[in-house]
């Protein structure tokens, strides 16, 4: 039933190469907590996540003991919030503190889920949860929030892109005597999925069941590592190839781990996101990997083209392993988290505007990008809106994770320890887009909305 080269070749990868679960998921659905009182929709909820979740790190420290498979991070995911206070009213934080009081008492290390959906227009709670989000993030440890303000269905909703600007700009500078950490927990979506496991962005979908365990599988120090063995000269369909057969095996590692620590919970079994979700240790590098492939410095002239065929080839090979794969899967790069972009963002290779087209071909967007501490809340709306578009007119999912580093500016690194990283402040375009972001209004759905 095993074979012996496979095994050995899975503990090489876990023992030299970073190979990890990134994390452990469980979503769950708060609809049935909704009240007309906020104090008891608060009691409701944090009763269910402690009731569903609370054996859920002791769960997944056994399966890791089991298969000396790391399992770094334990999370929780729930309804978007907006809809339970568009019911109960009163001060929405007093639903984020509920979550964080659970997160504390059951041990995960984020809950995601302080999320409003208003690609098309705002409903009850829409505007009284997204004015909340900074004092939120800054009253709260674990919790973490997200936005939807745009997708390929409905176009984007600039009030929602001028509001989030604001609201981004808000949560560093109510933590920025904690590293601005406030804006680090705060993502802004473009057609946003509704079984990402990965945070900060993460929240349960209303279509999905009242709880699901999910995965997110990690091994970008795997990927370099096969790319590091093949000769200089091989073509590249045949790095393709070898990228693909290597996220079916690590795609497979998280099947056994999500179905397993599912079971265990008596919970049914959501999807592996396999992501190349890096870290700032070295050799978990998605830019290194872009390096192996042919170029001298991630940014550089060809890099688009390069992590296009590598987020090609991971979603290939996850999708042969597992008919369970979701989320967001492929490659992220997420500068302050990836140590190759920091390097490459601290040398100039690496611009914004680059950024900015790499997100047309990977999984996700601009993710912990550091910014200059006096960027204007209508540039980082502009930012947002030219995500957005990205998204919908690719029918993908886009995002922003910008923080500005309160205080400081181009040239100096904010350090937020941890998984979270260092990165560089990167400078941006000084001209202003505020008459259009202050234009407010939607931009309409593209052609490519027109499916049925």
């Amino acid at each position: 039933m095993f074979n012996t080269k496979d095994i050995m070749e899975t503990v090489s990868m876990i023992r030299d190469n970073n190979l990890d679960i990134r994390t452990t998921t469980m979503g769950i659905s708060l609809l049935d907590c909704a009240d007309t009182d906020v104090n008891r929709s608060c009691t409701k909820i944090y009763d269910k996540i402690c009731r569903f979740a609370g054996s859920l790190v002791e769960t997944a420290d056994s399966i890791s003991d089991k298969y000396g498979i790391p399992i770094v991070n334990k999370r929780v995911s729930v309804t978007p919030v907006a809809m339970l206070a568009g019911i109960s009213g009163g001060d929405p934080v007093l639903y984020a503190k509920a979550l964080d009081r659970a997160a504390h008492e059951i041990g995960v290390d984020f809950i995601g889920g302080y999320s409003a959906l208003v690609q098309k227009g705002f409903s009850a709670g829409d505007r009284e949860l997204i004015d909340s989000i900074p004092r939120a993030l800054a009253e709260t440890g674990l919790v973490c929030s997200s936005v939807n303000i745009g997708s390929t269905k409905a176009g984007i909703n600039m009030d929602a892109v001028k509001l989030m600007g604001q609201k981004v700009k808000e949560a560093a500078e109510l933590t920025a005597d904690a590293q601005c950490i406030g804006a680090a927990k705060l993502v802004v979506f473009c057609n946003a999925v509704e079984d990402n496991p990965f945070m900060a962005g993460a929240f349960h979908g209303v279509g999905e069941a009242d709880r699901v365990l999910s995965v997110g599988v990690s091994g970008p120090g795997v990927v370099r590592s096969v790319l590091a063995g093949m000769p200089d000269d091989a073509p590249l369909d045949e790095v393709a190839e070898a990228i693909k057969k290597t996220a079916f095996k690590i795609t497979r590692v998280g099947q056994l781990v999500g179905s397993e620590a599912a079971a265990a919970l008596d919970t049914p079994f959501g999807i592996v996101d396999l992501s190349l979700a890096p870290t700032p240790a070295i050799g978990d590098s998605v830019a290194h990997i872009l390096e192996e492939i042919g170029l001298e410095q991630c940014g550089a002239h060809g890099t688009t083209a390069a992590l296009a065929m590598l987020n090609d080839a991971v979603k290939k090979g996850g999708v042969m392993a597992s008919s369970n794969v979701g989320g967001l899967s492929g490659a992220f790069i997420p500068v302050s988290e990836d140590d190759g972009m920091i390097s490459a963002a601290r040398e100039g290779t690496l611009s914004i505007e680059k950024l900015e087209a790499m997100t047309a071909v990977c999984s996700v967007g601009l993710d912990m990008v550091v910014i200059p501490g006096d960027t204007t809340p209508e540039v980082i709306s502009a930012i947002i809106a030219d995500e957005a578009a990205i998204g919908m007119v690719n029918s993908k999912t886009t995002a922003v994770r910008v923080i500005p580093a309160i205080g400081l500016k181009g040239g100096e690194e904010l350090n937020f320890g941890g998984l979270l990283g260092y990165g560089p402040v990167m400078p941006l375009r000084s001209q202003s887009p505020a008459k259009m972001i202050n234009r407010g209004g939607r931009i309409p759905a593209p052609l490519q909305s027109l499916k049925n």
